[in-house]
């Protein structure tokens, strides 16, 4: 079988059920694979990664030209298929017409790192799984532009950003911060919200209800001193699954070895079985220093 009729990984997907790595086919369709603690990983990666496509309003428009994408980089989309995406997103502020109501949250990464964002109301908390928050809470719920604004006035009024370098987030999990302290921060951040009186009049606030995902994330299973895999083609990757938060895996390697898989690098990849005692091939590089701007949400 050619690597162009198989199984490619579509990168990692949240839910109330856990974290999971998607699977695409060009004739069978779509399917996950749970990663749950303690789950044995054992893959070897293909020989070109490729273009993703296009997903909107649940269907899935594949990249047309089958697109080789680099190893590299954190986007599994070519550039004309990127392009077609941000034509009709609303993170790209294009997709002004979408009439679900939206939730704007107050996201926790770390010591200093509070963000505001909007999910739609109907993921119900997936989006903070996914961006790898500790901890969060809901501000209000209306309409799209209500949203928006309200996100715009709590950067104006209150200098809350919209978003972080993702090496800044991913170093801040090292020691877990307690949820007492994220609790303050965010309690004191949303009673200042609420206390503007510049907030959209159609924006139903909410009251302070803080979430954690420690028990989601399992980030008390791991420390500092991880490497982190740079997938390449014919690289093997072989351990345990000991943490997910956002797109990284953490996986416990032979030797008391910990390493990082950026699930985002994975997407486009055939990934092909390996022997469970395969040896792990991959390159595996020091984490970028948290000021570097790797990739922004």
């Amino acid at each position: 079988m050619s690597e162009r009729d198989a199984w490619r990984c579509a990168g990692l997907l949240w839910s109330a059920a856990g974290p999971a790595l998607a699977w695409r086919h060009p004739a069978r369709g779509e399917r996950s694979s749970p990663l749950p603690p303690g789950r044995r990983l054992a893959f070897t990666t293909g020989d070109a990664r490729r273009c993703v496509g296009v997903r909107r309003g649940g269907r899935l428009t594949p990249c047309p030209t089958d697109e080789e994408v680099p190893a590299a980089t954190v986007s599994a989309q070519c550039p004309e298929c990127a392009r077609l995406d941000r034509q009709h997103s609303v993170a790209a502020d294009t997709a002004s017409d979408d009439p679900r109501p939206y939730d704007v949250y107050l996201a926790w990464f770390g010591p200093g790192l509070i963000k505001v964002g909007i999910t739609a109301a109907e993921r119900e908390g997936a989006r903070l799984l996914e961006q790898a928050a500790l901890s969060y809470a809901l501000l209000g719920r209306g309409p799209l532009m209500a949203a928006r604004r309200a996100e715009a006035v709590l950067g104006a009024a209150l200098a809350v950003p919209d978003r972080f370098p993702y090496a800044a987030k991913r170093a801040a999990r090292y020691p877990v911060p307690s949820q007492e302290r994220r609790t303050a921060e965010l309690a004191e951040l949303h009673a200042r919200s609420r206390a503007l009186g510049t907030l959209p009049e159609s924006l139903a606030v909410h009251p302070f209800a803080p979430v954690h995902h420690d028990t989601a994330f399992h980030l008390d299973r791991i420390g500092q001193g991880h490497g982190l895999a740079e997938p390449a083609p014919g690289r093997t990757i072989s351990g345990t699954v000991t943490a997910v938060a956002g797109p990284d895996v953490y996986l416990d390697l032979p030797g008391g070895h910990l390493l990082l898989v950026d699930a985002r690098q994975l997407a486009g990849w055939p990934l092909l079985a390996a022997a469970p005692e395969a040896e792990t091939t991959v390159t595996i590089r020091t984490p970028e220093p948290a000021g570097e701007p790797e990739a922004l949400f």
